[in-house]
């Protein structure tokens, strides 16, 4: 008997899913750098859940973005291909400053339709799937429901409510959510739930992208209270609303955890948290008091960890070992085929992507096992939080940073100094030539787009700032 099931709005053919594929809950924090959560080294930020997570599944120490800013590390999330293979290098819709040293290349302001979303692919392999919260993949001026996660492969998508202001809806905005809170993080979550309660019974994907703690800077009033009263002089994070912010969204993820164990689901439900890149510290040379990614150099925009290297929990039911660690680098590049192979998504359309990322399987079974590659970071953009444009290459405990306005190198061991304090470039310059040699033919490879001279260039408005590109 054929068996129809609506759901959200799309019927799903029960006779197409397989019994014992993993319920699949991707949770992507927006600017939470690599020491934002307390089991990664807070020493304010209290997020008992997602201390849970790490301590009911593995920690990953090495984690990192595809980039420094936001929208490029959403599109390795969702194609598995570095942003420099699909031209979308910088945030939507990116900064121009027409007087700089360089001119940026022409690159994607947005995701095209050309790639298949690992939305896509599961989906199309019998999983219901929605996206909640932030996008942030819109191609920049044109009509955003063309280019909105139901264009990409999610059946439902549930973003912020026209109306809201930072993060405090409309009064009366959330009249029917179980938490009838009016603070963005808790009314997405009681989004997320409903779509939990009616997908339960069959395989779903769900991608919870939180806008949290992204600027602007703003705590539910309850927890900036709190945190008040916390605040220590001699303490790495210091900021009351910044520690509210994430409060919000560990309470949050508690709320889902709970979701599912209410459901009996929790032994069949893969959950991933991780973060876009790293905490924003400063801009236009300015720290913003904002957070601090200590030990880690500097954070959102730069060329250093700070900007790039971020908190990873997988909790894999029956896999992943409670309370594991995993020191392996990892990029956002590897959860498209990791989730491929999770769900024994197996679609030809797939296979004709050039997936730069790898599965995270064999580490999730053993945290142990070596992965042999490197990572590379290609940014040929300004930012106001960074330095001049970039390109980076990871491999083993090196780190080579390449400046494109000047063409220097900087080298730096991680293992010994992960801070970067300690540039090596004079006294270990055969690992830089190899480096550099590697990271010029990834860049080659994979025709990714430079910067070149501006011929406006002005020392005197190099800083400056304007909307419309030239």
């Amino acid at each position: 008997m054929l068996v129809m099931i609506i759901s959200f709005g799309r019927m799903v053919d029960a006779t197409e899913t397989k019994a014992g594929k993993p319920n699949i809950i991707f949770l992507l924090a927006d600017d939470l750098g690599w020491t934002g959560l307390s089991c990664f080294g807070s020493d304010l930020y209290e997020t008992p859940n997602l201390d849970r997570l790490a301590e009911t599944g593995m920690k990953f120490t090495n984690a990192y973005s595809a980039c420094t800013v936001c929208s490029p590390s959403r599109a390795s999330i969702m194609t598995g291909m570095y942003p420099a293979r699909i031209q979308l290098t910088d945030f939507i819709a990116g900064q121009n400053r027409p007087y700089a040293k360089l001119s940026i290349p022409k690159w994607t302001t947005g995701l095209n339709h050309s790639y298949v979303t690992i939305a896509e692919a599961l989906r199309d392999d019998g999983y219901q799937t929605a996206h909640v919260g932030k996008w942030h993949l819109h191609h920049a001026g044109r009509n955003e429901n063309d280019y909105g996660p139901t264009k990409h492969g999610f059946d439902v998508n549930i973003a912020k409510p026209k109306g809201t202001r930072g993060y405090r809806l409309q009064r009366g905005g959330n009249p029917k959510g179980e938490s009838k809170s009016e603070y963005l993080t808790d009314y997405l979550t009681d989004q997320a739930l409903a779509f939990i309660d009616e997908a339960r019974d069959n395989p779903f994907f769900l991608h919870f992208a939180y806008h949290v703690p992204h600027t602007p800077i703003d705590g539910r009033d309850d927890l900036v209270a709190k945190y008040k009263k916390q605040i220590r002089d001699d303490a790495m994070h210091k900021n009351p609303e910044y520690a509210a912010m994430v409060a919000s969204m560990d309470m949050s993820v508690g709320r889902l955890l709970k979701r599912l164990e209410l459901h009996g689901i929790d032994d069949n439900t893969l959950v991933i948290f991780t973060s876009d890149n790293g905490g924003l510290t400063q801009r236009y040379g300015k720290h913003d008091g904002f957070t601090d990614n200590f030990p880690l150099r500097r954070g959102k925009g730069s060329a250093y960890e700070g900007g790039v290297r971020v908190p990873a929990i997988v909790r894999w039911p029956g896999v992943t070992q409670p309370g594991s660690q995993c020191d392996a680098p990892i990029s956002t590049i590897d959860y498209y085929p990791t989730l491929l192979e999770i769900a024994e998504c197996n679609g030809s359309e797939v296979h004709n992507q050039d997936i730069d990322g790898l599965s995270l399987v064999p580490l999730l079974r053993n945290p142990a096992i070596a992965m042999d590659r490197a990572l590379f970071w290609h940014y040929p953009h300004y930012h106001a939080g960074g330095d001049s444009p970039y390109g980076s290459i990871r491999s083993g405990p090196w780190r080579l940073i390449e400046f494109f306005e000047n063409e220097t190198l900087e080298l730096y061991q991680l293992d010994t100094d992960p801070g970067e304090r300690k540039n090596l470039i004079q006294t270990h310059p055969d690992i830089a030539d190899k480096l550099h040699g590697q990271l010029r033919s990834w860049r080659q490879s994979i025709a990714a787009q430079m910067p070149i001279p501006n011929p406006d260039y002005d020392p005197t408005r190099a800083q400056q700032v304007t909307k419309k590109r030239k």
